[in-house]
């Protein structure tokens, strides 16, 4: 009789199934073969070009930039590592880094060469999941309903090692050289230009971000979502950031470098401003700028959220809030960031406050409330402008602490915060006298700011009210997301707040400021 229990068949049948069958020799081989053919067989039929002393191009599947110190190198870009076979003619003894400028394969596609002589690989922070995890973005890729046609499609397949990441605004060091990270979001959500000071010129290695005054490589690599007009909006913002880096060369991963390039950039920034007008009926993003509502009182509207800047007579500045450039930037950035990356952040305005407005320096941002849309941009204020965060005592662990929440919009990225508040507290900044007051109804984790600048009594009110649309603005709607955590009386909270305080002008999350 078999005394077998169902149990004990289940776990034997799924024993079998697990294990691996045996796999021919014949079949590893082909296997093996059909890699092989995968790779590159592309051999370039250009010379290596010497451009200054220590700087060299070769044209291959890009342009790939040698960079020269003595008999080491480092390598811009990749293409089929046809590259290699030049090093003794320059007595290159080694090759310490290859930097990537993004991602598409015609970039990289050899770069299984420099793996085999065990060169390490930087490529930008936000496409490292296209390189180190190539096969599994493979096996996830969706390919029906297609409305979202970004073409990662050109991504290497296999994986890459990463020995390192190339981080936005950061600084990667070779031998006795900085080289410079700029985020230049265009011909792909993640590419990153490199500037680097080569034989006593600023250098700029600027990936596919145009081709040559004018001209960007192709179109459809801007395309981003169906019918969109995205990396063309990205790369006109992305050419005006990089023109402030005033480069005096700067070598495309395609066409051919282009010495004093200012005319040539801002030609190419007015051509995808003019297409992308024609195209979507709307203004590009690198046209926003804030406008004075008073002296010391600078709107931005037309970014991803409202953000503010309070003005002392000191210069320095308070923000409220500050997100994402635009709602492209946000919700593209947003859609492309992998599980294990952070959503990214380019920063916009702050030069454009300095110039216009005399600001100085930011010494404090705060958020109306903890939503991403509103302060992804904190921790790069924190980062490279030494700005402080302060905000009311409930956001704290939200943002020190973000894996500890099960909210909507959180930002992944953690951040200090240097100072909180509470419910009815008062404070002074520079020559300004503040209130604070909880605000729940659009979440639970929001404040009310309440302050008088320039003779006008404003409230801060983040997300909680706005102007009732086609009617007259004293009907105001709340904005109700229940993942947000809202209790039955939240909004009556938070009216009352306004009621007390009598506001002569609202500065809303998300519009202009009104009456």
């Amino acid at each position: 009789m078999n005394t077998t229990s169902r149990r004990g068949f289940l776990k034997t049948v799924g024993a079998f199934a697990a294990a691996p069958a045996a796999t021919p020799a014949g079949a590893i081989a082909d296997s093996k073969e059909k890699k092989a053919q995968r790779r590159t067989s592309f051999v370039p039929t250009s010379e290596l070009q010497k451009l200054s002393e220590n700087l060299y191009l070769l044209e291959d599947t890009c342009n790939v930039y040698l960079v020269r110190d003595g008999s080491h190198a480092l390598l811009i870009d990749f293409g089929s590592g046809k590259i290699l076979d030049y090093l003794p003619h320059l007595e290159i003894s080694q090759v310490d880094w290859i930097l990537h400028t993004h991602h598409h394969r015609d970039q990289c596609q050899g770069d299984y060469k420099a793996v085999g002589r065990s060169i390490p690989i930087a490529v930008p922070a936000h496409e490292r999941h296209l390189f180190a995890d190539a096969e599994n973005f493979w096996r996830n890729r969706r390919v029906f309903h297609l409305y979202y046609v970004r073409n990662d499609f050109n991504t290497i397949t296999e994986d890459i090692p990463v020995a390192s990441q190339l981080r936005d605004y950061g600084t990667f060091r070779w031998n006795h050289r900085d080289i410079f990270v700029l985020p230049t979001p265009g011909h792909t959500l993640g590419s990153v230009s490199l500037l680097m000071e080569i034989d006593g010129k600023k250098t700029a290695f600027t990936g596919d971000l145009m081709h040559s005054p004018g001209k960007l490589v192709n179109l459809w690599d801007t395309q981003v979502n169906y019918g969109g007009a995205e990396g063309i909006d990205l790369g006109a913002f992305s050419l005006a950031r990089l023109r402030e880096q005033k480069p005096a060369l700067l070598c495309p991963s395609h066409g051919d470098p282009l010495p004093d390039p200012e005319s040539g950039i801002q030609q190419t920034i007015d051509r995808l401003v003019d297409y992308y007008r024609f195209q979507t009926g709307n203004a590009p993003s690198v046209l926003s700028r804030g406008y004075a509502v008073s002296p010391h009182f600078i709107a931005h509207h037309l970014t991803t959220s409202s953000f503010y800047a309070i003005l002392s007579n000191s210069g320095k500045a308070m923000f409220i809030d500050y997100g994402s450039a635009s709602g492209l930037h946000f919700g593209n950035f947003e859609r492309a960031t992998a599980t294990t990356d952070r959503i990214r952040f380019v920063e916009h305005n702050i030069e454009d406050l300095k110039s216009r407005f005399g600001m100085k320096s930011i010494e404090v941002a705060m958020p109306s409330h903890m939503h991403d849309d509103h302060m992804n941009g904190f921790p790069h204020l924190t980062r490279h402008h030494q700005t402080q965060v302060w905000c009311y005592e409930n956001m704290v662990d939200i943002f020190e602490n973000p894996r500890g929440h099960n909210l909507g919009c959180t930002l992944g990225e953690p951040f200090k915060v240097s100072r909180s508040f509470r419910h009815g507290e008062r404070f002074k900044w520079e020559e300004y006298d503040f209130e604070i007051t909880h605000s729940p109804g659009h979440t639970e984790y929001q404040m009310a700011l309440f302050v008088t600048i320039d003779g006008a009594r404003v409230a801060f009110t983040g997300d909680a009210f706005f102007p009732y649309p086609d009617s007259a603005q004293s009907v105001l709607r709340h904005n109700l997301i229940f993942r947000n955590h809202v209790e039955s009386d939240s909004h009556i909270r938070s009216i009352r707040n306004l009621i007390d305080h009598e506001p002569n002008l609202m500065a809303p999350g998300h519009g202009r400021p009104f009456l």
